[in-house]
């Protein structure tokens, strides 16, 4: 009789631990206890985590996708300096871009299934609390990222989705240094059940125009807590 092997736990260890480093490295960005600028150090990090450098090493290549540390030649990595104005007010534009006619194609194509979810994620935002630190806006922050992730994926386009994951990751840099935590909770939800509610009564134009709406005021309140005007076109 052929003698088999049981199946290994292995790469699942691996995984549950390299995610387990990366949140709390996003932790320490986040909260500013990583500060802008400062040299990130594979083998101090994995000491600190009791952890080996691995996971450390595949974590901060995945933070490097959201800006929020970038890699030196030579030199390894480093968290990357706070995010100016401009920046901020492109990556809106962007999104503006994108986001607005995700709802338009999302509302025209998505089904109960998925109304049904957009409307677990309101209520999540809603609920979740919204203080100063990473792990207290932390569901706040994962429910706002899955209601976005919802009408992208319903849109059912490819090259917007694409288009849409590539910005996601860097709206994380945007939270990073503020130390306020969430300040426009009460606003931000209304704006998400108005989305939902447009879509919910499937009309696409209103819930195109209402999702540019959101993504303005975004904008708008971002550069607001910065104390910084939005830059004017072509500045």
């Amino acid at each position: 009789m052929p003698r088999t092997s049981a199946p290994t736990t292995t790469p699942v260890r691996r995984r549950v631990l390299a995610d387990h480093v990366f949140d709390e490295l996003l932790s320490r960005l986040m909260d500013g206890t990583l500060a802008a600028g400062s040299s990130l150090n594979i083998d101090a990090l994995a000491r600190d985590l009791d952890v080996s450098p691995t996971p450390v090493r595949e974590a901060l290549a995945r933070l490097e996708a959201t800006g929020m540390v970038h890699r030196v030649a030579l030199r390894g990595y480093f968290v990357a300096p706070a995010p100016t104005a401009k920046e901020l007010a492109d990556l809106m534009d962007a999104r503006l871009a994108v986001e607005p006619v995700n709802a338009f194609y999302a509302c025209a194509r998505g089904d109960g299934e998925f109304v049904a979810a957009l409307e677990r994620a309101v209520a999540e935002l809603e609920a979740s609390p919204n203080g100063p630190t990473y792990q207290e806006f932390r569901d706040y922050w994962e429910a706002d990222e899955r209601f976005h992730t919802l009408v992208a994926e319903a849109a059912d386009n490819t090259y917007l989705q694409a288009a849409f994951a590539a910005l996601g990751g860097l709206v994380q840099r945007f939270r990073q240094f503020s130390g306020t935590g969430v300040t426009d909770k009460d606003v931000a939800v209304a704006e998400h059940r108005a989305v939902l509610d447009a879509i919910r009564s499937g009309v696409p134009e209103q819930a195109q125009e209402l999702m540019r709406r959101h993504i303005e005021g975004v904008r708008s309140r971002s550069l607001a807590e910065r104390g910084e005007p939005a830059p004017s076109p072509g500045a």
